[in-house]
């Protein structure tokens, strides 16, 4: 069982969406948490989120400025940290296509250093988040984010005589995340219109706390090199905007460069390698340094049949305009009205 009360837990991006989320929940948890440290760029985030959680208040909270691209930094603010959540990423698809050499930096470059970062200050448990852009990726976000995940997966085989675990989970869009669609198109509803990409456009959707609690599962189970995914249900872009302003004009802008009609989480490939377990898929790793006997036992897994797909467009759990209209008053916005 999961105790972080005693524990040092730092999260890489910690001023996004889900770095909050986590902090709220870990406080609310974990109230003898010894330190929970905020390591991000961008100190005007600092700055706000600082106001959010007052040191007087929050005594374990520190706010570290600094980038993933800096390991000479990192190994510094990893110094005596239990736990590391990688969540920082560049992470908006066209952005990413503008700006290659960027993307590559914070996402690929960046994870191999939390990795020898992690290696050097003996963390003990690495948790990074992934997306199911990394699925057959199109896109260089996409690209550089399996790059990532392979590179963590990988991390276990070069830990030496070291306890540290490194895992990765993997989900589709954030409810009301930083970014996302659909703060995007409540925002853009007071201008008269929504833009598009395509109405029959698919893509998966969680809220934030159930990205938490993805994190905290994979913190407390993981043996080292699963990629865990959840089961979650998948919206119609056109249903999305349906739900937000059905009564005003919908612009079919077409897709942006990089994008996806569908997106996938589990490929006919990775099915070799994939375990139902329960709430959630795990995607072994191909070179376990433990035994998958055990594991299939340990946690009453079932292995997937061979050629088992998990996408978007398939899924067997939809939301409808409807739901969507008290998932948005619950994670986004409980003032929200059509």
């Amino acid at each position: 069982m999961l105790d972080l009360n005693g524990k040092s837990v730092l999260i890489t991006g910690g001023t996004g969406s889900l770095g909050k989320a986590l902090t709220k929940r870990i406080f609310k948890e974990y109230p003898e948490v010894k330190r929970l440290v905020i390591f991000s760029r961008d100190e005007q985030k600092q700055f706000v989120m600082a106001q959010e959680f007052p040191h007087e208040k929050y005594p374990a909270v520190r706010f570290f400025i600094g980038d993933v691209r800096d390991k000479d930094r990192l190994v510094r603010a990893f110094q005596g940290v239990d736990y590391v959540i990688h969540a920082a990423a560049m992470k908006h698809v066209h952005l990413a296509e503008y700006n290659p050499s960027e993307c590559i930096k914070t996402n690929v470059n960046g994870a191999e250093n939390v990795i020898h970062a992690s290696l050097e200050t003996k963390v003990s448990r690495v948790v990074a988040l992934s997306t199911d852009k990394a699925c057959a990726p199109i896109n260089l976000y996409g690209a550089t984010k399996l790059t990532s995940d392979k590179l963590f997966v990988a991390a276990n085989n070069i830990k030496g005589w070291s306890d540290i675990k490194f895992s990765v989970v993997r989900y589709g869009n954030v409810m009301g995340s930083n970014g996302s669609v659909i703060p995007f198109f409540m925002n853009k509803r007071k201008e008269g219109f929504l833009p598009i990409t395509d109405p029959s456009m698919t893509r998966f959707n969680i809220p934030l706390e159930g990205g938490v609690d993805m994190v905290l599962y994979a913190l407390d189970n993981a043996w080292g090199g699963e990629i865990f995914v959840p089961k979650i249900a998948s919206y119609k872009i056109g249903d999305v905007a349906k739900a937000i302003a059905p009564n005003i004009e919908h612009k079919i802008i077409g897709i942006r460069p990089g994008e996806k009609i569908h997106e996938e989480m589990i490929t006919h490939s990775d099915s070799f390698n994939t375990y139902d377990m329960g709430k959630y898929y795990a995607i072994l790793p191909t070179i376990p340094n433990w035994s998958v006997d055990k594991y299939v036992s340990e946690f009453s897994a079932t292995k997937v049949e061979e050629g088992f797909e998990y996408n978007s467009n398939e899924n067997t759990e939809w939301e409808t305009p409807e739901s969507l209209r008290e998932l948005i008053k619950i994670h986004v916005d409980p003032s929200f009205e059509v």
